[in-house]
């Protein structure tokens, strides 16, 4: 293997096209730029992809999460049950409207919220489960959903990472009360920056349209508090563009992850669930050895990676207890996944090449101390 002098492969590279600065051109040159006939358009396209719900788009991920919690009318007093071991933005979404994040833990295998976990935590004050579709592969729905039903429980789906994944061939954002994705720039499809969110229930699906849009349907026909978290044009017809080629980037990082798994044998390989359709939106192995150490072989090595996420949630300053240390929780696989996890290199751009120093160079960090 080549080491330093070999070119260095990026852990991500989102892609901006002329198709992409086309479309953004295009949008520019008409004048309509928010909340226009693009943004129309996308919403109708991404039904599709999560079979033909009610779509909503809004400016980022974290907005889809806090108006979907916003529209469902849940505040102070209410629990919220989610992973810790997940960005900050699913636990920052609960707060922000008042309510409390229930911290649980994960399966080791998928990474995504445990059932039995989400089960155990619910209590006379939970409202909502939301369970987060980790790197791509879909948390057990079926399960959870079970669990929501019979206690009368919202689900809101954290999809940020991953769009066409699916479970028992049904798509994830088409299991819950509402599914919420994200299109930032690393994601397996962008908008720039935006966000989604998806629902069966027409209802929901209006109140959305009114808290995204200052409370008004109708200009200057204000019906309720609303904020300002519309989707650019601009945002949506770059969206367009990407949502069309989803389908073929995603069988080719799902054919990058199967040559890594195959050839990776330093580290452990990520499992997937016999009925789960993994997106691979990061491709996260767990470390026999040393992570650090690991981590410096691979960079060493010209192999991009990271770790998401090496603090989980409920260990983050804002989420602390008051005498400045985490809170009741319990969570053994959440802090053994956070210690040992690495994302390597999946994306679309990947050469056969790449795939082979990524596979050998994951194999030589493996044994690193």
């Amino acid at each position: 293997m080549s080491g330093l002098n070999a070119e260095f492969i990026p852990p991500a590279r989102p892609v901006i096209g002329e198709a992409e600065i086309e479309a953004a051109v295009r949008v520019l040159r008409s004048g309509l730029v928010v909340q226009g006939p693009e943004v129309k358009a996308f919403e109708e396209e991404f039904a599709e992809l999560v079979a033909g719900r009610h779509c909503v788009a809004v400016n980022s991920g974290t907005s889809a999460l806090q108006l979907t919690l916003m529209a469902l009318g849940f505040g102070p007093g209410d629990k919220i049950i989610v992973p810790s071991f997940s960005f900050a933005a699913s636990a920052n979404a609960v707060r922000l409207v008042g309510a409390e994040p229930v911290f649980v833990d994960i399966e080791p295998g998928s990474f995504c919220v445990d059932p039995e976990a989400v089960a155990a935590a619910v209590t006379p004050r939970t409202v909502a489960i939301m369970p987060v579709h980790l790197y791509g592969h879909p948390a057990a729905m079926d399960r959870i959903m079970q669990i929501a039903e019979r206690h009368g429980l919202a689900v809101v789906e954290d999809a940020a990472q991953a769009h066409g994944a699916a479970l028992d061939g049904q798509p994830v954002g088409a299991f819950g009360t509402a599914g919420c994705f994200s299109f930032y720039p690393t994601k397996n499809m962008h908008s720039l920056e935006g966000g989604m969110i998806t629902t069966a229930d027409p209802e929901l699906a209006r109140t959305l349209r009114l808290l995204r849009n200052q409370g008004m349907e109708q200009r200057y026909a204000n019906e309720i508090v609303g904020a300002n978290m519309r989707m650019t044009d601009v945002a949506a017809a770059i969206g367009r563009v990407q949502l069309r080629q989803l389908p073929e980037w995603t069988e080719q990082r799902r054919a990058n992850a199967k040559f890594l798994d195959t050839n990776i044998t330093g580290m452990v390989t990520p499992p997937v669930a016999d009925n789960a359709k993994h997106v691979y939106h990061q491709y996260t192995v767990r470390t026999q050895g040393n992570r650090d150490a690991a981590q410096r072989r691979l960079t060493e090595l010209g192999i991009g990676n990271a770790v998401y996420y090496p603090t989980p949630i409920h260990r983050l300053k804002p989420y602390l207890a008051e005498d400045g240390k985490p809170g009741p929780w319990d969570l053994p696989e959440t802090e053994r996944a956070a210690a040992e996890v690495i994302s390597l290199p999946v994306h679309p751009a990947l050469s056969a090449a790449d795939l082979e120093r990524i596979a050998e160079g994951a194999n030589l960090a493996g044994g690193a101390r």
